[in-house]
């Protein structure tokens, strides 16, 4: 490669990198962030009876307990943290 195709390819990705950032990077935090909710909605009622809120018989959260296993150590700790106004805000 000369100098002259490094120095467009270099170009090229600020251009990418300067576009990601202008048009799709809220996006993709959006997503992260909704997945997250949603994911912790999905233990919230398959394995709510760890905290006291049985919302589906435990026949069927034994069948998707080992989808969860790995998840429950930090949902407990998401759940049970305290909160406060600030948090909302963000």
């Amino acid at each position: 490669m000369t100098e002259e195709q490094k120095r467009r390819a270099r170009w090229l990705d600020t251009v990418k990198s300067v576009l990601y950032g202008m048009a799709g990077h809220d996006m993709a935090r959006y997503a992260l962030k909704t997945r997250g909710s949603m994911e912790h909605l999905f233990i919230l009622i398959t394995m709510g009876d760890l905290l006291g809120v049985p919302i589906l018989p435990p026949y069927y959260s034994l069948r998707l307990l080992p989808y969860v296993v790995p998840q429950i150590s930090t949902w407990k700790r998401r759940m049970l943290r305290e909160r406060d106004l600030t948090d909302a805000l963000a």
